[in-house]
């Protein structure tokens, strides 16, 4: 069981970093483009997925929180400023 762990791992990391590859829009990775992230990842699993995850994800990856709903129409300034 020792020995699957950290191949599960390794397995788990790659298809993280397969589908941010492949969600991630055109130009919005940064350092190599999306089909050379890709090779590496396929091709060197755990140096591959660590360089992508540290160099080549995309900057708002992590760190962004999409804007909370509003709860009425008076709340929301882009409909206020419509009328």
């Amino acid at each position: 069981m020792r020995s699957v762990l950290p191949a599960l791992l390794v397995l788990a990391l790659t298809v993280y970093c397969v589908v941010s590859i492949v969600q991630a829009p055109d130009g919005a990775v940064r350092n190599l483009p999306k089909w050379g992230w890709l090779l590496l990842v396929l091709f060197f699993p755990l140096a591959g997925g660590l360089a992508y995850l540290l160099a080549g994800r995309p900057i708002g990856a992590a760190g962004a929180r999409p804007r909370p709903a509003p709860r009425g129409p008076d709340d929301d300034e882009d409909f206020l400023r419509r009328l």
